[in-house]
C-alpha cells in the first residue's frame, strides 16, 4: 500500500482558483472573495467518471447541521455533475480520520474532501502521501500544494445573528453555547457578541462552552447543551444561539421547555431537525453554506482547478447569512440588511476573536 502511495506522479503547477456563487436565505449582493445512514455508502455507477470521496467530522451524516450541509453539496455533485460519491464517518473520538482519507485515496477517489478543522494535520500528511490526488478541507487553511482550504466568515454571519437577537430580545439578555472552545467556534461567539452590542451596547450575554479545545465530544452532547441553555434561560436570557453541532438539539429542547427562543447554526435548522415540536423555537439559523463550498470545489476540480489555495465564503458571496423560515425576523429585515451592507462595504469590520 505504501508503494502505491509514493509511486504516484505529482501534479504539475498549482493553479488554484475557485469561485462560488449561491444565494443564502435572506438575500444580498453577489460578488467574489479571495479568488447515508450507511457510512460507507457509494452512489453512482459511471465508470471512469468523476469520483468524489468525503470524510465527515465527528457526528457523521444525520447531524442536521454541519455534516449534513457538506453532504448536501456532495449529493448535488452526484445529481448535477454525475459524480460517483462515497462518504465515510469517523469513530466517536475521531482517532481514525487519517485512515478514512487513505481508504478513499486507495479506492481512487479524487478529489477527497475532509469536513472539519480537526482534519487539518491528517489532510496535510495524507496529501503528501498521495501527491497526484486533490484534497479539500473545510474550516482549515491550505497546507499543501494539492490541498484547498474551504473557509467561511462565521463571524460575519454570527454578527447578523446578534443583530437579530438584540432586536428581538425583551429581557436584554442573550446566551451563546459553543460546542468546543476552539478558535473556530470563538469566531461565532465574537461575531454574535459584536452584533448584539452594536444594537444594544449594554445587553447582557452569557457564554458557555461544553468542552475545552481538543475535546470534540462537545459537538455531540445534547444533554450538556440542554443544561447550559437551561441555566441561561433561568438566569433571564430569552434567546440562545448555539454553535455546537448535535449538542444544539439540547439547546432547542431547553428553549421549548422554557418557552423561549433559540438560534440554529450551519443549516436552516427549523427545516432540518426532525422534532417538529422543536421547530417553532428556532427564530432563525446562521447559515454557513458548506453545501455551496463543497459543490463549488467539486465543480472547479472537474473544470481543471488544482489546490494550494484557500477560498473564503463570506457575506459578499452569501457564503454565510440568516435563514428566514417561519418569518420571525421578517419585521427586522431592514436592520439586518443594513448591517450586512455595512459589513460588505467595509464600514464594519467584524472581530474574529472575542
Amino acid at each position: 500500500m505504501l508503494g502505491k502511495r509514493f509511486n504516484r506522479m505529482a501534479f504539475g503547477t498549482v493553479v488554484g482558483v475557485m469561485l462560488m456563487a449561491a444565494t443564502a436565505c435572506g438575500g444580498g449582493t453577489g460578488g467574489g472573495t479571495t479568488a447515508s445512514e450507511d457510512p460507507s455508502a457509494t452512489t453512482g455507477d459511471a465508470k471512469g467518471a468523476l469520483k468524489v470521496g468525503l470524510a465527515f467530522d465527528v457526528g457523521g451524516r444525520g447531524d442536521k447541521s454541519f455534516n449534513d450541509a457538506a453532504y448536501a453539496g456532495l449529493e448535488k455533485a452526484h445529481t448535477e455533475l454525475g459524480a460517483e460519491i462515497k462518504e465515510l464517518s469517523p469513530s466517536s473520538d475521531g482517532s481514525n480520520r487519517g485512515d478514512l482519507l487513505r481508504q478513499l485515496a486507495d479506492a481512487d477517489y479524487n478529489p477527497i474532501i475532509a469536513v472539519g478543522f480537526a482534519y487539518a494535520e491528517d489532510v496535510k500528511k495524507v496529501a503528501g502521501e498521495y501527491p497526484d490526488l486533490q484534497f479539500a478541507v473545510v474550516d482549515s487553511a491550505s497546507n499543501a500544494p494539492n490541498v484547498t482550504g474551504l473557509l467561511f466568515a462565521e463571524e460575519q454571519g454570527s454578527y447578523l445573528a446578534g443583530v437579530a437577537a438584540a432586536n428581538k430580545t425583551t429581557t436584554n439578555h442573550l446566551g451563546f453555547v459553543g460546542g468546543v472552545e476552539s478558535d473556530l467556534i470563538r469566531k461565532f461567539e465574537a461575531g454574535f457578541v459584536a452584533g448584539a452590542k452594536s444594537v444594544k451596547p449594554d445587553i447582557k450575554l452569557d457564554i458557555k462552552y461544553l468542552t475545552p479545545d481538543g475535546d470534540f465530544s462537545g459537538f455531540k452532547a445534547p444533554d450538556k447543551g440542554k443544561v447550559a441553555a437551561e441555566k441561561m434561560f433561568q438566569d433571564g436570557a430569552d434567546i440562545v444561539y448555539h454553535a455546537a453541532g448535535d449538542s444544539g438539539l439540547g439547546v432547542f429542547q431547553a428553549a421549548a421547555a422554557a418557552k423561549k427562543k433559540a438560534i440554529g447554526v450551519d443549516s436552516d435548522q427549523r427545516q432540518t431537525i426532525k422534532e417538529t415540536d422543536l421547530q417553532p423555537v428556532i427564530m432563525t439559523s446562521m447559515l454557513k453554506r458548506v453545501d455551496v463550498g463543497v459543490f463549488e470545489y467539486i465543480k472547479a476540480f472537474q473544470g481543471g482547478a488544482k489546490g494550494g489555495t484557500d477560498v473564503t465564503y463570506d457575506l459578499k458571496v452569501d457564503g454565510v447569512g440568516l435563514s428566514t423560515t417561519g418569518g420571525e425576523i421578517d419585521d427586522i429585515k431592514d436592520k439586518i440588511d443594513a448591517a450586512k451592507k455595512d459589513i460588505v462595504d467595509g464600514k464594519i469590520t467584524v472581530p474574529a476573536k472575542p
